[in-house]
């Protein structure tokens, strides 16, 4: 019997391969976005993690990341593990770059959220599926 994380972690194996095969380029629910493969380091296991992911480009080589987990009531994993671990790298194309993330507060968050909310509406949906404060993760290229 599979598991709902084994099924998350086939998931996002397919959208890997599909990413590394095609330039960064995938199909499906990702067509068309602008999509990253976040490098984190596990916060408890210290095993490096991979997690394909939409991104906003703020300019000047940073970029934002958010932490919906589809609206469910907790922050995804991904989310934790960059906390304990902030340096990251990610795949965006064909480069793999480094960045130093931090959870973006106040102002900031709220113009990077709104933005993406109004370009790509489904992330307000999942803002409504929850109740909890959805992170907005900026990666500071270092």
């Amino acid at each position: 019997m599979t598991s709902p994380r084994d099924e998350v972690n086939e998931w996002n194996r397919r959208n890997i391969e599909e990413f590394r095969a095609n330039s960064g380029k995938v199909g499906g629910p990702f067509a068309g976005a602008t999509l990253l493969l976040l490098h984190t380091v596990g916060a408890r296991s210290g095993e490096q993690r991979i997690n394909p992911m939409t991104y906003r480009d703020l300019g000047d080589g940073r970029v934002a990341v958010f932490a919906t987990r589809a609206g469910d009531p907790s922050n995804p994993d991904w989310y934790f593990n960059l906390v304990a671990n902030p340096e990251v790298t990610a795949e965006i194309g064909t480069e793999i770059r480094a960045f130093r993330a931090r959870t973006a507060i106040g102002d900031e968050r709220e113009l990077i959220w709104s933005r993406q909310k109004r370009e790509s509406p489904g992330f307000a949906s999942y803002e409504a599926q929850t109740t909890r404060q959805i992170p907005v993760v900026i990666l500071d290229p270092v």
